[in-house]
């Protein structure tokens, strides 16, 4: 499967906000945004009018790089969202929100979405009790994320939660720092998605 694997920073800059794809130093005036407001490239700092659809592409460009995606799982999802009840566009909201990887970063366990898909896939953690290397799962109300016994002793992992701890823990998500476990306790909400996100366009660039 393709990925991307050119600086993370550029994204941000040619979305033109932090998605916070590098953990810690999204947080730090270290930030490529905050020294250089403006598109990567030569062109970068040009004045361009932009059209409709244009506005829509890049709104779903950045839902598909904050969750770090490809375009056909996208699509897989938006058509999953499509055939739920209720607004297609919250609901594909709460799907991304939902996998497992992403839980895990909205926990404190990793620093950004990425690091968090590669650690479920080194079988970090397990969910119900059961070992899991899936991060596209899709986490019920009422499952339990907890660190595997072979990796309570790695740092990384263990050290998560006190380095991260600047960022705020979902609602829907319930954490006991001391036994290092996480309980899914509501499916997430529309308010619970904190990011800058106008779903609607995604949703009129898919349904053309």
């Amino acid at each position: 499967m393709a990925r991307y694997i050119g600086s993370v920073c550029k994204l941000c800059r040619r979305e033109g906000e932090k998605l916070f794809l590098k953990g810690s130093r999204c947080y730090t005036d270290k930030c490529a945004i905050e020294r250089r407001p403006y598109p990567p490239g030569q062109h970068g700092q040009r004045r361009t009018k932009i059209s409709d659809y244009g506005i829509q592409l890049r709104e779903k460009q950045k839902l598909k790089r904050l969750y770090g995606i490809q375009e056909k799982q996208m699509r897989g999802i938006f058509s999953h969202a499509a055939r739920m009840t209720g607004v297609t566009g919250e609901n594909l909201l709460t799907l991304l929100e939902r996998r497992f990887d992403n839980v895990i970063y909205r926990v404190g366990f990793a620093a950004s979405r990425k690091e968090a898909r590669q650690m479920v896939k080194h079988y970090h953690f397990m969910i119900n009790g059961k070992k899991a290397n899936v991060p596209s799962m899709l986490l019920s109300s009422g499952d339990v994320v907890e660190i595997a016994p072979k990796s309570k002793d790695v740092s990384k992992i263990t050290g998560g939660l006190e380095a991260n701890a600047i960022r705020e823990v979902p609602a829907w998500i319930e954490v006991d720092k001391n036994s290092l476990k996480a309980v899914v306790r509501d499916l997430p909400k529309r308010d619970d998605v904190t990011s800058m996100i106008e779903e609607r366009l995604v949703v009129e660039l898919y349904s053309k």
